[in-house]
């Protein structure tokens, strides 16, 4: 069973998610095991201080490096991490094939940033991965260790009910937009389902795939200045 621990300053924003759909069923599965770490829990100053103004000023307030290190050093007496993952504006950006390789692991662990951030002496002590979900800024770092965790679990084996559903999806099998999918009813609102996905005809309607596939991968190359 793999586990995934992630540390967060406001670890309500994520029990909800985690406790929702496929995540929620991969748990009761005992394909995953999720813990959510409260950072102030370990902040041992009696206000429960876990942040503090930047040191040559700035707007903001950043979390403190002890609260984070006296977790993490709880955690890696405990167990082996493969991954110690830490989202980002500065990381790699997220793909399939990271994800792929996260979901081999045993045992993950994901800094959850806030505020302005954090101390970087945590990055330099423990990140191995570096992650950015996107060009864009966040509140906090919950919502890219959510998109992380989700994107792993479902490619646990045992945990999606299709076990070849999460093969075909778009982006599995390098920069390929899968075909469009339909389902019933054929006609709705005067707007028809393509009629080769009607006639039962597999070559046909593999051809057609791979054809809309084609179309698909090179429009979205193009939206994403992809090579």
């Amino acid at each position: 069973m793999m586990r995934i621990d992630v540390i967060s300053a406001v670890p309500d924003s994520l029990a909800s998610p985690l406790n929702t759909s496929i995540i929620k069923r991969a748990q009761e599965r005992k394909k995953v095991e999720i813990v959510v770490h409260n950072l102030r829990n370990y902040a041992y100053d009696k206000h429960k201080q876990i942040d503090d103004k930047p040191f040559g000023g700035g707007p903001g307030m950043l979390l403190k490096p002890e609260p984070f290190f006296e977790c993490i050093e709880k955690l890696l007496s405990e167990r082996k991490y493969d991954y110690i993952i830490f989202p980002s504006p500065g990381g790699k950006f997220y793909d399939q094939k990271t994800a792929n390789k996260f979901s081999l692991a045993h045992n993950l662990m994901i800094i959850a940033g806030h505020y302005k951030g954090v101390d970087d002496r945590v990055r330099e002590k423990f990140a191995t991965d570096e992650i950015s979900i996107g060009r864009y800024v966040l509140t906090g770092g919950e919502i890219a260790a959510l998109v992380i965790i989700d994107s792993v679990v479902r490619l646990i084996p045992g945990v999606l009910n299709d076990s070849g559903s999460a093969l075909n999806d778009s982006l599995m099998d390098g920069d390929i937009i899968e075909a469009p999918y339909y389902t019933r009813p054929a006609e709705y609102k005067n707007m028809k389902v393509p009629e080769v996905l009607l006639t039962g005809h597999e070559k046909k309607i593999k051809d057609w795939k791979e054809e809309q596939s084609r179309l698909l991968t090179e429009k979205w190359k193009k939206i994403n200045n992809v090579e």
